[in-house]
């Protein structure tokens, strides 16, 4: 054995994207996924209906209050929030499975609980996803067609809130065009795998 292969990481990375509602995350890794097929991608439990274009066990995890708290109590989650009057969670054994066996895992997530599973594990890479500005973020919830006035304006100042989190992260990436910041978000991994392990 080298003597440099004792600073080589040795499990998967876990890959935390946050950013404000609207921002373009799932666009960023829908995107990201084309060039990085093998980077597995955990899916979030959530007791949000499904929006017309989602599908369960593909966007999210969607389940009913009682199953959700069921699973928060059998310590399914490594974390477990309430966004925009929803509960999300994420599932804790595709998470630790995955980084086990040496794979890496994007969880997209909101900054709330971007933050508790770095609690959880300390080595997550944390990626902040940005837009190139709040009238263009105000304009993308607008143009989704989903949501109420008020949940939009919700979501904007929630949106204030989250930007001042981001000293919490590790990268920062501007969603100015998906492809782009897909590549940055490529280039965020290759980096992480290349990094010095003490």
């Amino acid at each position: 054995m080298h003597i440099w292969h004792k600073f080589i990481r040795r499990g998967g990375l876990l890959v935390v994207l946050s950013g404000p509602s609207g921002v373009g995350k799932d666009a960023v890794l829908a995107e990201f996924q084309k060039v990085c097929p093998e980077v597995q991608r955990c899916v979030t439990a959530t007791t949000r209906p499904p929006r017309a274009t989602e599908r369960d066990g593909v966007d999210y995890h969607f389940l009913s209050l009682e199953e959700f708290q069921r699973r928060v109590e059998e310590g399914r989650f490594l974390e477990h929030a309430e966004v925009h009057g929803y509960l999300y969670g994420t599932p804790r054994e595709p998470v630790e499975q995955a980084m086990s066996e040496g794979r890496d895992i994007v969880l997209k997530i909101d900054v709330q609980g971007g933050i508790a599973v770095k609690r959880s594990v300390p080595d997550a890479v944390m990626v902040f996803v940005v837009p190139p500005s709040m009238a263009e973020l105000e304009r993308r919830l607008r143009s989704r067609n989903t949501d109420s006035a008020a949940d939009i304006q919700r979501r904007l100042v929630n949106a204030q809130r989250e930007l001042e989190l981001i000293g919490e992260y590790d990268y920062l990436i501007e969603n100015d065009s998906v492809t782009s910041a897909a590549e940055k978000l490529r280039a965020i991994v290759v980096a992480e795998h290349s990094r010095v392990y003490k």
